[in-house]
């Protein structure tokens, strides 16, 4: 289910395994460049949470393979003197209910070792969208911290040609102050874009499962180029009811409680029946041997109660597969919104407003290279820039994002709710 969902398999990490194949994959996926699929890979055959989850199919297998078992039979012995007589009892019971309703609870614990097995994949599934936007924000965030380096080192350079132009008496205080207060903004900002990226990256590695030195990792220094055209979404909601594991998750449930409701029903009114061979001996007299039924009469509890609770159950895990299903179409619909948005967002900034400052710069280092505009104009253009540079970046990783959440909204459990901030304008203030 995992690897139809994402493309990568996972691995279930038993008492006594050889964790040595598993490290020889880790170092081997770490030796080389981070890509989305290698970093999921990661993290499916690392992550110590997922492979906790994963013990709870051994649980569950474990009570099922129980539940095919009738129940230990129980030892009694009595032993009785006086009026110089001996009498001692002995009886071995056996649960007949318990052999007689085998098939139903094999049956019942079957269909909740399957929910154990749609719960680890559900877990996988989320798991892998996580580790894949995380490695999105911090591919982007590393390509932020580098740009605002060479922003920073730009703002260094004309703040150190404004001192030297006031001091030669050519700059007035008023503009110098201006190039120092920009390159103290551009200080302020480089600390918290390599901030930011320490952020990303220590969430990578958490959901990677890696620590010492394995956290060196390699991280490619721009985000991948967007796809020619956007996925279509016209069926988007009718695979997500196919494919969706919660909605699966959902419908199980409800089937293994209307089971429990039926073998409930069964039992109502014989709760306990154990019958078993018994034998009695007394002092000079010859054994007399027999056997013992024990039922529960149903003279105080009828079992109204354990119905109507049956019953209540089932209808809380129908309408809770409905609720599911009603939610997966409005998640499926929102989740192709953000990704057509961000897809056409990201394009916006790619096609039109990063190339329409391109076009800008470059006329004004012609009027530089004329002498009609001095170095300052041409650096103030330059700053005019980054917000549009930034903006960029920011709509090529919503876009990733979006797809991510898009694809768990159809096969997963649903992805976040993903809002486009608006982004600030790219004009740099007056005076600068």
């Amino acid at each position: 289910m995992t690897n139809a969902r994402t493309g990568q398999s996972v691995q279930f990490s038993k008492p006594g395994a050889d964790a040595t194949a598993v490290e020889r994959s880790v170092a081997q996926l770490l030796g080389k460049q981070l890509t989305a699929d290698s970093a999921v890979q990661l993290a499916l055959l690392n992550n110590k949470g997922l492979q906790a989850s994963f013990a709870q199919l051994g649980i569950a297998e474990a009570d099922l393979v129980q539940a095919g078992w009738m129940s230990n039979p129980s030892f009694s012995f009595g032993r009785m003197s006086g009026a110089h007589a001996v009498e001692i009892e002995r009886a071995v019971m056996f649960d007949i209910l318990g052999l007689l309703t085998i098939p139903v609870r094999s049956k019942i614990e079957g269909r909740r070792f399957d929910l154990a097995k749609l719960q680890a994949a559900s877990d996988a599934v989320k798991l892998a969208a996580d580790t894949r936007k995380a490695y999105f924000n911090a591919v982007a965030a590393q390509q932020t911290a580098l740009y605002s380096a060479q922003v920073r080192a730009s703002a260094e350079a004309s703040a150190e040609l404004a001192r030297r132009m006031a001091q030669a008496g050519n700059f007035s205080k008023l503009t110098q102050a201006r190039e120092q207060a920009f390159y103290a903004d551009t200080t302020a900002q480089l600390a918290r874009s390599r901030h930011n990226a320490t952020v990303a990256r220590e969430q990578l590695l958490r959901l990677m499962g890696v620590w010492g030195e394995h956290t060196a990792i390699m991280l490619p220094d721009r985000l991948p180029d967007l796809p020619a055209a956007p996925a279509n979404g016209d069926n988007a909601e009718a695979l997500a009811m196919e494919q969706r594991l919660d909605i699966q998750l959902a419908k199980g449930e409800a089937a293994m409680t209307a089971s429990a409701l039926g073998l409930s029903k069964a039992t109502r009114f014989i709760n306990v029946l154990e019958a078993g061979y018994m034998n009695t001996s007394k002092s000079g007299e010859p054994r007399e041997n027999g056997y013992e039924i024990e039922l529960q009469l149903p003279l105080f509890d009828w079992g109204g109660s354990r119905i109507a609770k049956a019953e209540g159950l089932y209808m809380q895990s129908v309408h809770r597969t409905a609720d599911a299903a009603i939610r997966a179409r409005s998640q499926v619909r929102e989740a192709y919104s953000a990704y057509r948005t961000s897809y056409d967002l990201a394009r916006h900034y790619r096609d039109e407003i990063v190339p329409l400052r391109k076009k800008i710069s470059d006329e004004m280092l012609l009027r530089y290279n004329g002498m009609l505009i001095g170095v300052f104009e041409l650096l103030a253009d330059a700053r005019d820039q980054v917000g549009s540079v930034n903006a960029s970046i920011e709509a090529q990783r919503d876009y990733w994002i979006a797809e991510t959440d898009l694809h768990a909204a159809i096969n997963g459990t649903g992805g976040a709710a993903m809002q486009l901030r608006a982004e600030a304008s790219a004009e740099a203030p007056q005076g600068h």
